[in-house]
């Protein structure tokens, strides 16, 4: 099966990652933007959509969920944590393929492995993140160089 959506702990992430939005509240609405500005970089480059989870309670002040079609942004309620989303989302879209959940959560990948759902540490998926700006960053290297070639044999 192919993977079909990214499922990501946003604040789990944010904590993970302390190179993101330095000097920013792990917790705030700057470090938040900043994760799903990357994300929806990451995204553009795999093509898999994106959804990134908050814990509601923990926002500062009262959050929208800006999504757009590539990275989903979804904050909890009242009575639900974003674990609890995660793990229903996960299980709800296993009918239609395979979904990886990034957290360092262990109850979380816990409860998705047991339906054999596919899991990644923060530290694996920021990784993996950083591989693939680099591939992407040669390639466009590559492009560059045979397009300033091209242009100099025409010219």
């Amino acid at each position: 099966m192919a993977l079909i959506r990214i499922l990501v702990d946003g604040y789990s992430l944010l904590h993970s990652w302390p190179e993101l939005a330095p000097g920013a509240a792990r917790h705030s609405e700057q470090a938040r933007d900043a994760l799903v500005e990357r994300l929806q970089y990451y995204q553009d480059a795999n093509g898999t959509p994106v959804t990134v989870f908050f814990d509601g309670t923990c926002a500062q002040r009262k959050p929208e969920n800006n999504s757009s079609q590539a990275v989903e942004v979804l904050f909890s309620s009242g009575g639900q944590t974003a674990d609890d989303l995660i793990e229903r989302a996960a299980h709800r879209f296993q009918a239609y393929g395979e979904v990886l959940v990034v957290t360092d959560d262990f109850a979380v990948r816990e409860t998705v492995g047991a339906f054999n759902g596919l899991v990644a540490s923060c530290a694996n998926f920021i990784r993996r993140i950083g591989q693939q700006q680099t591939e992407l960053q040669e390639t466009l290297n590559r492009h560059n160089r045979a397009e300033r070639s091209s242009f100099r044999r025409r010219y």
